[in-house]
């Protein structure tokens, strides 16, 4: 398993605590705020799981991923909503290189609006992903999975996957956005506001 900006881990760790499975799990986390990877750390120490591997490091980069890859489990939680549409693509596109034959990528985005769910879902399935499951519009929150069916690829390292802007900044920039259009009477899409590169 992996998890991505796995912040102190909850998604996987209190998961993995429980499971009749749980000496069979080898997970990395990758986290770049080093309180939250210390928290990580600690909680995997407090229920035993040595084979989970805690990163402090940034996320995006592929680099952290070696020797973890393929995996069967990609967590992508609390990312797409903190990043770019170009980057949640990015994302996206790496993630054959993630993911083993048959894995299971769990990923969240707010579905407020713009709600970029159904773009995400297209994304992926045209990557060889295969939808299993989305939360409806109104729930609450935004979370979906997708099973991968392609053919994994090679990891290549290097790769920065995105640029954290943060879910403050996106939701200010689409609202410019929305204003602009407002007032222009366009309908084309525009993140609005300085380069996010």
């Amino acid at each position: 398993m992996i998890s991505v900006c796995a912040g102190q881990g909850r998604d996987l760790i209190d998961v993995v605590t429980n499971h009749p499975r749980r000496g069979d799990v080898h997970a990395r986390l990758v986290e770049l705020d080093a309180r939250n990877a210390a928290s990580a750390c600690q909680a995997a120490a407090t229920a035993g799981l040595d084979q989970v591997d805690v990163v402090v490091g940034d996320a995006a980069f592929t680099d952290h991923y070696q020797e973890m890859v393929p995996a069967d489990l990609v967590m992508l939680c609390g990312v797409f909503g903190n990043i770019a549409d170009e980057d949640i693509e990015r994302t996206v596109a790496v993630c054959p290189q993630l993911c083993a034959a048959g894995a299971t990528v769990v990923w969240t985005r707010h579905r407020g609006e713009p709600d970029r769910a159904p773009l995400i879902c297209d994304w992926f399935e045209q990557r060889g992903f295969e939808r299993q499951w989305l939360s409806e519009p109104n729930a609450g929150f935004g979370v979906g999975v997708h099973r991968f069916t392609g053919q994994p690829q090679p990891l290549q390292l290097g790769t920065r996957m995105f640029r954290f802007v943060g879910y403050d900044v996106l939701r200010r920039q689409d609202a410019h956005a929305a204003d602009t259009r407002g007032a222009t009477g366009s309908s084309s899409h525009s993140l609005g506001g300085a380069p996010l590169r």
